[in-house]
Protein backbone atom coordinates (compact mmCIF):
# COMPACT_ATOMS: atom_id res chain seq x y z
CA UNK A 1 0.00 0.00 0.00
CA UNK A 2 1.22 3.82 -0.80
CA UNK A 3 2.31 5.11 2.28
CA UNK A 4 -0.22 8.05 1.77
CA UNK A 5 -3.13 5.51 1.84
CA UNK A 6 -2.63 4.78 5.69
CA UNK A 7 -1.43 8.52 7.09
CA UNK A 8 -4.00 10.14 8.93
CA UNK A 9 -3.70 14.05 8.97
CA UNK A 10 -5.66 17.23 11.02
CA UNK A 11 -6.95 19.55 9.06
CA UNK A 12 -3.93 21.97 9.77
CA UNK A 13 -1.41 19.14 8.45
CA UNK A 14 -3.01 19.35 5.35
CA UNK A 15 -3.49 22.60 4.72
CA UNK A 16 0.42 22.95 5.61
CA UNK A 17 0.62 20.10 3.06
CA UNK A 18 -1.10 22.03 0.55
CA UNK A 19 1.55 24.91 1.40
CA UNK A 20 4.50 23.14 1.40
CA UNK A 21 3.20 21.71 -2.42
CA UNK A 22 2.42 25.01 -4.05
CA UNK A 23 6.29 26.08 -2.24
CA UNK A 24 7.77 23.30 -4.65
CA UNK A 25 5.76 24.87 -7.70
CA UNK A 26 2.09 23.52 -7.87
CA UNK A 27 -0.01 26.25 -8.00
CA UNK A 28 -3.75 26.53 -5.86
CA UNK A 29 -5.21 26.36 -8.95
CA UNK A 30 -3.79 23.16 -10.49
CA UNK A 31 -4.43 21.50 -6.92
CA UNK A 32 -8.33 22.15 -7.16
CA UNK A 33 -7.77 21.30 -11.04
CA UNK A 34 -6.15 17.41 -10.23
CA UNK A 35 -8.95 17.45 -7.09
CA UNK A 36 -12.25 18.18 -9.20
CA UNK A 37 -10.58 15.87 -12.14
CA UNK A 38 -10.27 12.90 -10.02
CA UNK A 39 -13.62 13.19 -8.20
CA UNK A 40 -15.31 13.38 -11.48
CA UNK A 41 -13.54 9.96 -12.36
CA UNK A 42 -14.17 8.34 -9.01
CA UNK A 43 -18.16 9.32 -9.89
CA UNK A 44 -18.64 7.88 -13.01
CA UNK A 45 -16.40 4.52 -11.77
CA UNK A 46 -19.59 4.59 -8.61
CA UNK A 47 -22.11 5.51 -10.89
CA UNK A 48 -21.42 4.74 -14.65
CA UNK A 49 -25.08 4.53 -15.54
CA UNK A 50 -25.59 8.29 -14.15
CA UNK A 51 -26.86 10.81 -16.92
CA UNK A 52 -28.20 13.83 -14.87
CA UNK A 53 -26.17 15.08 -12.17
CA UNK A 54 -26.96 18.32 -9.33
CA UNK A 55 -23.26 20.24 -7.82
CA UNK A 56 -23.90 22.10 -5.36
CA UNK A 57 -20.52 24.66 -4.75
CA UNK A 58 -20.29 26.65 -1.57
CA UNK A 59 -17.96 29.99 -1.56
CA UNK A 60 -14.45 28.49 -0.72
CA UNK A 61 -12.15 25.71 -2.63
CA UNK A 62 -14.30 22.93 -1.69
CA UNK A 63 -16.79 25.07 -4.08
CA UNK A 64 -13.86 25.47 -6.71
CA UNK A 65 -13.64 21.29 -6.81
CA UNK A 66 -17.12 21.36 -7.33
CA UNK A 67 -17.18 23.37 -10.50
CA UNK A 68 -13.93 21.44 -11.86
CA UNK A 69 -16.18 18.19 -11.68
CA UNK A 70 -18.69 20.01 -13.10
CA UNK A 71 -17.16 20.87 -15.87
CA UNK A 72 -15.49 17.80 -16.20
CA UNK A 73 -19.03 15.70 -16.03
CA UNK A 74 -20.62 17.94 -19.00
CA UNK A 75 -17.12 17.33 -21.44
CA UNK A 76 -17.98 13.66 -20.23
CA UNK A 77 -21.21 14.28 -22.06
CA UNK A 78 -23.26 14.09 -18.97
CA UNK A 79 -26.39 16.41 -17.96
CA UNK A 80 -25.13 18.84 -15.32
CA UNK A 81 -26.94 21.47 -13.21
CA UNK A 82 -25.23 24.30 -11.31
CA UNK A 83 -26.07 25.49 -8.22
CA UNK A 84 -23.67 28.20 -7.64
CA UNK A 85 -24.98 29.46 -3.23
CA UNK A 86 -22.89 32.44 -3.34
CA UNK A 87 -20.02 34.05 -5.45
CA UNK A 88 -16.95 32.08 -4.74
CA UNK A 89 -14.39 34.23 -2.36
CA UNK A 90 -10.68 32.79 -3.00
CA UNK A 91 -9.24 33.48 -6.37
CA UNK A 92 -8.91 30.00 -7.89
CA UNK A 93 -12.50 28.72 -6.88
CA UNK A 94 -13.32 32.03 -9.04
CA UNK A 95 -11.65 31.30 -11.64
CA UNK A 96 -12.41 27.63 -11.66
CA UNK A 97 -16.39 29.20 -11.48
CA UNK A 98 -15.24 31.12 -15.10
CA UNK A 99 -14.15 27.73 -16.90
CA UNK A 100 -17.39 25.97 -15.50
CA UNK A 101 -19.12 29.32 -17.42
CA UNK A 102 -17.44 29.07 -20.20
CA UNK A 103 -17.83 25.41 -20.60
CA UNK A 104 -21.30 26.23 -21.57
CA UNK A 105 -22.49 25.47 -17.76
CA UNK A 106 -25.59 27.79 -16.29
CA UNK A 107 -25.41 28.43 -12.66
CA UNK A 108 -28.66 28.18 -10.82
CA UNK A 109 -30.50 29.06 -8.15
CA UNK A 110 -31.57 25.77 -5.63
CA UNK A 111 -34.97 24.91 -5.93
CA UNK A 112 -36.73 21.54 -4.47
CA UNK A 113 -37.38 20.25 -7.65
CA UNK A 114 -33.32 20.01 -8.23
CA UNK A 115 -32.98 17.21 -5.45
CA UNK A 116 -36.49 15.06 -7.27
CA UNK A 117 -35.20 14.68 -10.87
CA UNK A 118 -31.36 13.99 -10.63
CA UNK A 119 -29.72 11.00 -10.88
CA UNK A 120 -26.16 12.10 -8.34
CA UNK A 121 -26.38 15.38 -5.63
CA UNK A 122 -22.29 16.66 -5.75
CA UNK A 123 -21.89 17.80 -2.46
CA UNK A 124 -19.01 20.34 -2.27
CA UNK A 125 -20.31 23.21 -0.22
CA UNK A 126 -17.90 23.75 3.17
CA UNK A 127 -15.22 20.63 2.98
CA UNK A 128 -12.52 20.66 5.61
CA UNK A 129 -13.61 24.33 7.31
CA UNK A 130 -16.28 23.15 9.45
CA UNK A 131 -15.36 23.72 13.25
CA UNK A 132 -18.61 24.86 14.99
CA UNK A 133 -21.60 23.27 13.06
CA UNK A 134 -24.11 24.19 10.18
CA UNK A 135 -25.34 27.45 9.93
CA UNK A 136 -28.34 28.49 8.57
CA UNK A 137 -29.59 28.50 5.37
CA UNK A 138 -27.13 25.79 5.18
CA UNK A 139 -28.63 23.62 7.62
CA UNK A 140 -31.85 23.75 5.34
CA UNK A 141 -30.02 22.64 2.22
CA UNK A 142 -28.44 19.92 4.17
CA UNK A 143 -31.37 18.60 5.56
CA UNK A 144 -33.16 18.09 1.94
CA UNK A 145 -29.83 16.86 0.55
CA UNK A 146 -30.06 14.25 2.83
CA UNK A 147 -34.12 13.85 2.20
CA UNK A 148 -33.68 13.55 -1.53
CA UNK A 149 -33.46 9.66 -2.78
CA UNK A 150 -30.71 10.38 -4.69
CA UNK A 151 -27.44 9.21 -3.93
CA UNK A 152 -24.76 11.80 -2.70
CA UNK A 153 -21.16 12.28 -3.39
CA UNK A 154 -19.60 14.28 -0.93
CA UNK A 155 -15.91 16.45 -2.11
CA UNK A 156 -13.31 15.93 0.89
CA UNK A 157 -15.59 16.25 3.33
CA UNK A 158 -19.24 15.59 3.99
CA UNK A 159 -20.53 19.11 4.53
CA UNK A 160 -21.12 19.80 8.49
CA UNK A 161 -19.34 16.77 9.45
CA UNK A 162 -16.09 18.32 11.36
CA UNK A 163 -13.05 16.66 9.43
CA UNK A 164 -10.82 16.21 12.80
CA UNK A 165 -13.30 14.75 15.23
CA UNK A 166 -15.98 13.07 13.37
CA UNK A 167 -18.92 15.23 15.30
CA UNK A 168 -21.61 16.59 13.27
CA UNK A 169 -23.22 19.21 15.59
CA UNK A 170 -26.42 20.58 13.68
CA UNK A 171 -25.83 17.57 11.05
CA UNK A 172 -23.85 16.95 7.58
CA UNK A 173 -24.74 15.71 4.34
CA UNK A 174 -25.05 11.93 4.35
CA UNK A 175 -22.82 10.85 1.20
CA UNK A 176 -22.72 7.78 -0.06
CA UNK A 177 -19.15 7.98 -1.10
CA UNK A 178 -16.68 10.62 -0.30
CA UNK A 179 -13.84 11.87 -2.29
CA UNK A 180 -11.49 12.76 -0.03
CA UNK A 181 -8.09 14.74 -1.04
CA UNK A 182 -4.51 14.86 0.11
CA UNK A 183 -4.42 12.55 3.28
CA UNK A 184 -7.22 10.75 5.29
CA UNK A 185 -9.11 12.90 7.98
CA UNK A 186 -9.62 11.32 11.35
CA UNK A 187 -13.27 12.95 11.28
CA UNK A 188 -14.13 10.46 8.38
CA UNK A 189 -13.43 7.57 10.25
CA UNK A 190 -14.44 7.93 13.73
CA UNK A 191 -16.79 8.94 16.02
CA UNK A 192 -19.98 9.84 13.47
CA UNK A 193 -18.04 10.39 10.78
CA UNK A 194 -18.47 6.94 9.12
CA UNK A 195 -22.08 7.49 9.21
CA UNK A 196 -21.75 10.20 7.17
CA UNK A 197 -18.72 9.80 4.71
CA UNK A 198 -20.25 6.27 3.38
CA UNK A 199 -16.93 4.95 1.51
CA UNK A 200 -13.83 7.02 1.71
CA UNK A 201 -11.72 6.89 -1.44
CA UNK A 202 -8.53 9.22 -1.00
CA UNK A 203 -6.94 11.08 -3.80
CA UNK A 204 -3.75 12.24 -2.87
CA UNK A 205 -3.64 14.76 -5.45
CA UNK A 206 0.47 13.49 -6.49
CA UNK A 207 1.60 15.02 -3.02
CA UNK A 208 3.69 11.48 -2.61
CA UNK A 209 7.14 12.49 -3.06
CA UNK A 210 7.06 16.02 -2.64
CA UNK A 211 6.18 16.63 1.07
CA UNK A 212 9.17 15.01 2.44
CA UNK A 213 7.18 11.87 3.02
CA UNK A 214 9.65 10.07 5.49
CA UNK A 215 9.12 12.95 7.84
CA UNK A 216 5.44 13.57 7.61
CA UNK A 217 5.21 9.63 8.55
CA UNK A 218 6.86 10.76 11.61
CA UNK A 219 4.83 13.88 11.73
CA UNK A 220 1.15 12.42 10.96
CA UNK A 221 -1.04 12.48 13.73
CA UNK A 222 -2.17 9.26 12.97
CA UNK A 223 -1.93 6.02 11.00
CA UNK A 224 -5.35 3.66 9.45
CA UNK A 225 -4.18 -0.29 10.50
CA UNK A 226 -4.43 -2.22 7.92
CA UNK A 227 -3.24 -5.79 7.24
CA UNK A 228 0.25 -5.09 5.60
CA UNK A 229 1.17 -3.00 8.91
CA UNK A 230 -0.41 -5.94 11.34
CA UNK A 231 1.56 -9.08 9.44
CA UNK A 232 4.88 -6.66 9.46
CA UNK A 233 3.75 -6.47 13.47
CA UNK A 234 2.63 -9.80 14.05
CA UNK A 235 4.99 -11.79 16.71
CA UNK A 236 6.67 -14.48 14.71
CA UNK A 237 6.90 -18.12 15.75
CA UNK A 238 10.11 -19.98 16.08
CA UNK A 239 9.94 -23.84 14.40
CA UNK A 240 11.20 -25.18 17.67
CA UNK A 241 9.13 -23.18 19.82
CA UNK A 242 7.55 -24.51 22.49
CA UNK A 243 4.74 -23.35 24.92
CA UNK A 244 7.15 -21.17 27.44
CA UNK A 245 8.07 -19.25 24.37
CA UNK A 246 4.57 -17.67 23.84
CA UNK A 247 4.32 -16.65 27.32
CA UNK A 248 1.87 -16.68 30.41
CA UNK A 249 -1.42 -14.44 30.34
CA UNK A 250 -3.63 -14.43 33.77
CA UNK A 251 -7.05 -13.18 33.54
CA UNK A 252 -8.06 -11.98 36.58
CA UNK A 253 -11.75 -11.28 37.22
CA UNK A 254 -15.12 -13.76 37.36
CA UNK A 255 -17.05 -11.90 40.91
CA UNK A 256 -19.81 -13.50 41.78
CA UNK A 257 -22.28 -14.16 38.76
CA UNK A 258 -19.93 -12.84 35.86
CA UNK A 259 -17.61 -16.20 35.47
CA UNK A 260 -18.50 -16.19 31.81
CA UNK A 261 -16.53 -12.92 31.03
CA UNK A 262 -12.84 -13.90 31.99
CA UNK A 263 -13.39 -16.97 29.67
CA UNK A 264 -14.09 -15.49 27.17
CA UNK A 265 -11.19 -13.36 27.72
CA UNK A 266 -9.03 -16.56 28.28
CA UNK A 267 -10.02 -18.28 25.14
CA UNK A 268 -9.38 -15.42 22.79
CA UNK A 269 -5.84 -15.35 24.72
CA UNK A 270 -5.60 -18.96 23.72
CA UNK A 271 -6.99 -18.42 20.03
CA UNK A 272 -4.49 -16.17 19.23
CA UNK A 273 -1.46 -17.53 19.95
CA UNK A 274 -0.43 -17.35 24.05
CA UNK A 275 1.14 -20.43 25.42
CA UNK A 276 -0.82 -20.93 28.35
CA UNK A 277 -4.08 -19.03 30.02
CA UNK A 278 -4.95 -19.31 33.75
CA UNK A 279 -7.88 -17.39 35.02
CA UNK A 280 -7.73 -16.16 38.79
CA UNK A 281 -11.49 -15.90 40.01
CA UNK A 282 -14.08 -15.57 43.37
CA UNK A 283 -14.63 -18.95 44.66
CA UNK A 284 -18.27 -18.77 43.56
CA UNK A 285 -17.30 -18.73 39.90
CA UNK A 286 -14.34 -21.18 39.80
CA UNK A 287 -16.80 -24.08 38.82
CA UNK A 288 -17.44 -21.98 35.29
CA UNK A 289 -14.22 -22.52 34.14
CA UNK A 290 -14.77 -26.12 33.03
CA UNK A 291 -16.67 -24.29 30.37
CA UNK A 292 -12.91 -24.52 28.41
CA UNK A 293 -10.66 -27.67 29.75
CA UNK A 294 -7.85 -25.86 28.07
CA UNK A 295 -7.86 -22.77 30.62
CA UNK A 296 -6.29 -23.20 34.41
CA UNK A 297 -9.02 -22.00 36.70
CA UNK A 298 -7.62 -20.99 40.30
CA UNK A 299 -10.41 -19.79 42.64
CA UNK A 300 -8.58 -17.03 44.82
CA UNK A 301 -9.69 -15.63 48.51
CA UNK A 302 -7.57 -13.60 49.36
CA UNK A 303 -4.39 -11.05 48.40
CA UNK A 304 -1.60 -13.58 49.49
CA UNK A 305 -2.78 -15.93 46.80
CA UNK A 306 -3.61 -13.77 44.32
CA UNK A 307 0.53 -12.36 44.32
CA UNK A 308 1.50 -16.12 44.08
CA UNK A 309 -0.54 -16.38 40.57
CA UNK A 310 1.00 -13.09 39.23
CA UNK A 311 4.41 -13.38 40.25
CA UNK A 312 4.53 -16.60 37.63
CA UNK A 313 2.39 -14.38 34.39
CA UNK A 314 4.15 -12.75 31.64
CA UNK A 315 0.58 -10.72 31.26
CA UNK A 316 -2.31 -9.86 33.17
CA UNK A 317 -5.58 -9.15 32.16
CA UNK A 318 -7.36 -7.40 34.43
CA UNK A 319 -11.16 -6.79 34.80
CA UNK A 320 -13.40 -9.29 32.89
CA UNK A 321 -16.27 -9.26 34.91
CA UNK A 322 -14.42 -8.28 38.24
CA UNK A 323 -17.43 -6.61 39.91
CA UNK A 324 -16.53 -3.79 42.24
CA UNK A 325 -16.92 -5.81 45.50
CA UNK A 326 -14.58 -5.69 48.14
CA UNK A 327 -13.05 -8.62 46.44
CA UNK A 328 -12.67 -6.74 43.75
CA UNK A 329 -11.05 -4.12 45.12
CA UNK A 330 -8.49 -6.02 46.91
CA UNK A 331 -7.54 -8.34 43.80
CA UNK A 332 -7.32 -5.30 41.69
CA UNK A 333 -4.83 -3.25 44.06
CA UNK A 334 -2.76 -6.18 44.00
CA UNK A 335 -2.80 -6.77 40.85
CA UNK A 336 -1.76 -3.03 39.44
CA UNK A 337 0.64 -2.86 42.22
CA UNK A 338 2.47 -5.50 40.57
CA UNK A 339 5.42 -4.82 38.08
CA UNK A 340 4.62 -6.65 34.94
CA UNK A 341 2.83 -5.69 32.02
CA UNK A 342 -1.34 -5.33 32.31
CA UNK A 343 -3.87 -4.89 30.09
CA UNK A 344 -6.81 -3.36 32.20
CA UNK A 345 -10.86 -3.55 31.31
CA UNK A 346 -14.44 -3.20 32.51
CA UNK A 347 -14.48 -3.39 36.08
CA UNK A 348 -10.69 -3.55 35.66
CA UNK A 349 -11.12 0.39 34.51
CA UNK A 350 -13.85 1.21 36.88
CA UNK A 351 -11.49 0.55 39.87
CA UNK A 352 -9.01 2.97 38.31
CA UNK A 353 -11.32 5.86 37.67
CA UNK A 354 -12.26 6.04 41.55
CA UNK A 355 -8.48 5.94 42.69
CA UNK A 356 -6.59 7.49 38.85
CA UNK A 357 -2.67 6.63 39.02
CA UNK A 358 -0.13 6.21 36.29
CA UNK A 359 0.01 3.18 35.31
CA UNK A 360 3.24 2.77 32.38
CA UNK A 361 3.21 -0.47 31.71
CA UNK A 362 -0.20 -1.19 30.90
CA UNK A 363 -2.59 -1.28 28.07
CA UNK A 364 -6.01 0.40 29.28
CA UNK A 365 -8.89 -0.54 26.68
CA UNK A 366 -12.06 1.44 27.76
CA UNK A 367 -15.30 1.98 25.42
CA UNK A 368 -17.18 5.55 25.54
CA UNK A 369 -18.42 5.38 28.66
CA UNK A 370 -15.79 3.99 30.86
CA UNK A 371 -13.18 6.60 29.20
CA UNK A 372 -16.03 9.26 30.27
CA UNK A 373 -15.43 8.00 34.00
CA UNK A 374 -11.67 8.03 33.60
CA UNK A 375 -11.58 11.82 32.46
CA UNK A 376 -14.77 12.88 33.73
CA UNK A 377 -16.75 13.57 31.18
CA UNK A 378 -19.97 11.99 29.43
CA UNK A 379 -20.16 9.51 26.78
CA UNK A 380 -21.56 12.10 24.63
CA UNK A 381 -18.98 14.43 25.27
CA UNK A 382 -16.13 11.75 24.53
CA UNK A 383 -17.85 10.66 21.03
CA UNK A 384 -18.08 14.18 20.21
CA UNK A 385 -14.37 14.27 20.14
CA UNK A 386 -12.89 11.03 20.36
CA UNK A 387 -9.16 12.34 18.79
CA UNK A 388 -8.93 14.76 21.58
CA UNK A 389 -10.09 12.27 24.77
CA UNK A 390 -7.45 9.65 23.44
CA UNK A 391 -4.68 12.24 24.48
CA UNK A 392 -6.26 13.05 27.52
CA UNK A 393 -5.99 9.51 28.61
CA UNK A 394 -2.85 8.61 27.30
CA UNK A 395 -1.61 12.03 29.43
CA UNK A 396 -3.26 11.19 32.38
CA UNK A 397 -2.32 7.55 32.69
CA UNK A 398 0.93 6.93 31.07
CA UNK A 399 -0.66 4.22 29.18
CA UNK A 400 -1.16 2.51 26.02
CA UNK A 401 -4.87 3.95 25.37
CA UNK A 402 -7.42 1.82 23.11
CA UNK A 403 -10.69 4.28 22.70
CA UNK A 404 -13.15 1.47 21.60
CA UNK A 405 -15.95 2.43 19.13
CA UNK A 406 -16.61 2.94 15.86
CA UNK A 407 -13.02 4.31 14.35
CA UNK A 408 -11.26 2.69 17.52
CA UNK A 409 -8.16 4.57 18.20
CA UNK A 410 -4.54 3.36 19.88
CA UNK A 411 -2.38 5.80 21.68
CA UNK A 412 0.68 5.62 23.46
CA UNK A 413 3.43 8.93 24.24
CA UNK A 414 5.59 9.67 21.16
CA UNK A 415 3.60 7.57 19.04
CA UNK A 416 1.21 8.74 16.27
CA UNK A 417 -1.94 7.64 17.10
CA UNK A 418 -3.42 4.31 14.95
CA UNK A 419 -7.11 4.09 13.80
CA UNK A 420 -8.98 0.85 12.90
CA UNK A 421 -11.54 1.48 10.44
CA UNK A 422 -12.46 -2.07 10.50
CA UNK A 423 -15.67 -3.67 12.21
CA UNK A 424 -19.36 -3.43 12.09
CA UNK A 425 -22.34 -2.73 14.13
CA UNK A 426 -22.78 -6.53 15.19
CA UNK A 427 -19.71 -6.61 17.47
CA UNK A 428 -22.30 -4.51 19.73
CA UNK A 429 -22.91 -7.04 21.73
CA UNK A 430 -21.65 -8.61 25.35
CA UNK A 431 -18.24 -9.86 25.24
CA UNK A 432 -16.71 -8.69 22.83
CA UNK A 433 -14.70 -6.34 25.23
CA UNK A 434 -12.96 -9.09 27.24
CA UNK A 435 -12.15 -11.28 24.45
CA UNK A 436 -10.59 -8.03 22.87
CA UNK A 437 -8.76 -7.76 26.48
CA UNK A 438 -7.48 -11.16 25.78
CA UNK A 439 -6.10 -10.64 22.02
CA UNK A 440 -4.22 -7.76 22.89
CA UNK A 441 -3.02 -9.95 26.37
CA UNK A 442 -2.00 -12.61 24.44
CA UNK A 443 0.12 -10.81 21.85
CA UNK A 444 1.66 -8.99 24.45
CA UNK A 445 2.49 -12.27 26.09
CA UNK A 446 4.00 -13.33 22.59
CA UNK A 447 6.70 -10.06 22.78
CA UNK A 448 4.87 -7.43 20.72
CA UNK A 449 5.43 -4.30 22.31
CA UNK A 450 2.61 -2.45 23.92
CA UNK A 451 1.13 -0.33 21.45
CA UNK A 452 1.87 -2.61 19.03
CA UNK A 453 -0.22 -5.46 20.46
CA UNK A 454 -2.67 -2.72 20.85
CA UNK A 455 -2.96 -2.29 17.36
CA UNK A 456 -2.92 -5.54 16.05
CA UNK A 457 -5.50 -7.12 18.48
CA UNK A 458 -7.65 -4.30 17.83
CA UNK A 459 -7.50 -4.88 13.77
CA UNK A 460 -7.53 -8.79 14.64
CA UNK A 461 -10.81 -8.53 16.58
CA UNK A 462 -12.78 -5.99 14.18
CA UNK A 463 -11.76 -8.21 11.16
CA UNK A 464 -12.44 -11.42 12.90
CA UNK A 465 -15.77 -10.33 13.65
CA UNK A 466 -16.17 -9.21 10.02
CA UNK A 467 -15.66 -12.72 8.93
CA UNK A 468 -18.35 -14.19 11.44
CA UNK A 469 -20.53 -11.80 10.27
CA UNK A 470 -19.93 -13.05 6.38
CA UNK A 471 -20.47 -16.07 7.15
CA UNK A 472 -23.36 -15.98 9.16
CA UNK A 473 -24.68 -12.41 9.52
CA UNK A 474 -24.22 -9.72 11.84
CA UNK A 475 -27.59 -9.74 13.62
CA UNK A 476 -26.86 -11.89 16.60
CA UNK A 477 -22.77 -12.76 16.55
CA UNK A 478 -21.96 -13.43 20.06
CA UNK A 479 -18.35 -12.38 21.66
CA UNK A 480 -17.30 -16.37 21.72
CA UNK A 481 -18.05 -16.78 17.47
CA UNK A 482 -14.86 -14.59 16.84
CA UNK A 483 -12.36 -17.58 18.34
CA UNK A 484 -11.87 -20.12 14.73
CA UNK A 485 -11.39 -16.30 12.88
CA UNK A 486 -9.02 -14.96 15.31
CA UNK A 487 -6.88 -18.80 15.03
CA UNK A 488 -7.36 -17.77 11.38
CA UNK A 489 -5.50 -14.59 11.17
CA UNK A 490 -2.92 -15.47 13.94
CA UNK A 491 -2.19 -18.44 11.88
CA UNK A 492 -1.45 -15.61 8.94
CA UNK A 493 -4.21 -17.39 6.91
CA UNK A 494 -5.93 -14.85 3.88
CA UNK A 495 -8.20 -12.43 4.79
CA UNK A 496 -11.38 -13.58 3.04
CA UNK A 497 -12.82 -10.60 1.64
Amino acid sequence: MDETQHLVCKTDQVRSLEEAAIATGRTAEALMETAGRAAFRALRQRWPRANLITVYCGKGNNGGDGYVLARMAKKGGLSVRLVSLSEPTTPEALAAKHRALSAGLVSESHSTKLLKKTDIVVDALLGIGVSGGVREPMGSLVAEINQSSAPCLSLDVPSGLNADTGSAIGGAVRAEMTVTFIRNKPGLMTGEGPDYAGEVVLEDLQLVGRCETDRELSTAWGLRIDKEWVGENMPLRKRSAHKGDAGYVLVVGGGPGMAGAPVLAGFAALRMGAGRVSIACHPDSWPAGGACPELMVRAVSDREEMSQLISDADVLVIGPGLGQTAWAEEMYEVCVQSKGRKVIDADGLNLLARNPRTLACSVLTPHPGEAGRLVALSSKEVQANRPKVIDELVSKFDATCVLKGVGTLVARSGHPVMLCSRGHSGMATPGMGDVLSGVIGALMAQGAPMHIAAGTGVWCHAVAAELAGADAGRIGMCASDLSPYLRELRSGRPVRQ
